[in-house]
C-alpha cells in the first residue's frame, strides 16, 4: 500500500497544498488538493473518496473533480458521516454554488454518489477495509483506519484535538498520520479550534504506547506553514523523549506499507 501525500498543510500557497492523501492512486482521503495536485488522467483513476469532516480545506476539490469526472462518464463514491455529506449537499453542491453533481446529468449516472458511513463499522471500500472512528474537533469528524488486502494498515486522524486516546482501543495500525497544526505556545488556541500541538501530540502518543504496547512511525500533517520550523523543532523533541519515529509530511511525500 502506497500513501501519497498530495497536501500536507492547512493553507494553500505556491508551495503548500490543503490536506489530502491518495492511496494506491485510487482511494483519496480528504479532498483539499485532489484536483490541484493531479493530472486529468490521474483524477480519472480515483474511484472513491473518504472525507473526515465538512470543513472547506478538506472538501474543496469534491465539486472540482466531479466536474472533471463528468466528462469521463464515471461515478466516484464519496464516503463520510451523513452530517458531512449533508453539509456538502446543502452548502456546495446545491445548484447555486455548484451543480448538484449527485443528481446530474441523471440520477442513475451522476459523477458523485454519496455513501453514508457508520462509526465503528468496518466497510469494504475499493478493496480496502475502512473503519471510521469519531475524533474530537469543532464539527463532527472521524478518523480512518485503512487496511489493505495484505493486512497492512494506517490510521489517519483527520483534524483532531486532545482525546485521541478514545480511538486507540479500536485500531492497531503500522503507521499514524496525525494533525499538528500549531506550536506549543499557541496551545490554548489550538485546543479551542480542535487541533494538536507537539506537546499534546506527545501525550496522545504516550497514551497509545501504554494502551497498545507499541508505537508505530508517525507522520505529522495539517501543519501551519507559518509555524513549520517551530513545530518541527518541537516535534523532534517529542520524538527524542518518546524514542519515536516522527516526521513532518510534505507535498509529494510517499509512504509505503
Amino acid at each position: 500500500m502506497q500513501i501519497r501525500v498530495l497536501g500536507a498543510h492547512n493553507v494553500e500557497s505556491a508551495t503548500t497544498r490543503l490536506t489530502t492523501l491518495l492511496i494506491d492512486d485510487t482511494l483519496a482521503v480528504d479532498a483539499g488538493a485532489l484536483t490541484s495536485s493531479l493530472s486529468l488522467s490521474e483524477q480519472e483513476k480515483v474511484t472513491s473518496i473518504l472525507l473526515t469532516h465538512c470543513h472547506y480545506d478538506h472538501v474543496r476539490d469534491v465539486p472540482a473533480i466531479a466536474l472533471n469526472i463528468s466528462h469521463f462518464q464515471k461515478t466516484i463514491r464519496v464516503y463520510s458521516q451523513a452530517s458531512t455529506l449533508d453539509a456538502i449537499s446543502n452548502n456546495i453542491l446545491n445548484g447555486v454554488i455548484y451543480p448538484k453533481f449527485t443528481e446530474i446529468p441523471t440520477p442513475d449516472n451522476p459523477p458523485l454518489k454519496f455513501c453514508p458511513l457508520e462509526p465503528y463499522k468496518v466497510e469494504d471500500i475499493g478493496g480496502y477495509k475502512v473503519l471510521a472512528v469519531p475524533v474530537k474537533h469543532a464539527v463532527p469528524t472521524v478518523g480512518y483506519q485503512i487496511t489493505s488486502g495484505g493486512e497492512k494498515s494506517f490510521f489517519y486522524g483527520g483534524d483532531a484535538g486532545p482525546g485521541l486516546s478514545a480511538c486507540w482501543e479500536y485500531i492497531s495500525p503500522q503507521l499514524l498520520i496525525i494533525d499538528v497544526t500549531l506550536p506549543n505556545r499557541l496551545e490554548k488556541h489550538s485546543v479551542s479550534a480542535g487541533h494538536l500541538t507537539p506537546r499534546l501530540l506527545g501525550e496522545e502518543l504516550a497514551g497509545f504506547k501504554k494502551t497498545k504496547g507499541y508505537l508505530p512511525p508517525v507522520a505529522i500533517i495539517h501543519v501551519s506553514p507559518v509555524f513549520e520550523d517551530e513545530i518541527k523543532e518541537e516535534v523532534e523533541q517529542v520524538a527524542k523523549e518518546l524514542g519515536a519515529n516522527i516526521t513532518l509530511s510534505y507535498e509529494g511525500m510517499r509512504l509505503n506499507l
